[in-house]
């Protein structure tokens, strides 16, 4: 599985209902101003302490930050914890306002 998703691979997913966790691991205030709807939130500084006991390494984890760069870091860092459906959405929030749904606000 390659380690990056595209956003409009993302809609494809949310749109044929398909179980996956969408991660965002920005932080709280860039999450109030700007969200995919169902995306959960665990900033990323907090991601290891709370990954084991929040996610299932069994899942497809779709990670999400501004523009891909954290989401990145992240989803490296969760392969090498066993998650290995985890992958990164290319661009970040900022691909998805441009691209996908130019209702989420751009900041």
């Amino acid at each position: 599985m390659d380690y990056e998703i595209t956003p409009e691979q993302v809609k494809a997913k949310l749109d044929a209902a398909e179980s996956f966790t969408l991660l965002d691991v920005r932080e709280p205030w860039e999450f109030a101003a700007a969200k995919i709807e169902g995306a959960k939130l665990i900033p990323m500084g907090d991601v290891p302490s709370r990954a084991h006991q929040e996610l299932d390494p069994e899942d497809h984890v779709v990670v999400v930050c501004h523009h891909g760069v954290r989401s990145m870091n992240v989803t490296v860092w969760l392969r090498q914890q066993g998650f290995e459906k985890a992958q990164s959405m290319r661009g970040g929030i900022d691909a998805w306002s441009r691209q996908v749904d130019g209702r989420v606000p751009m900041y």
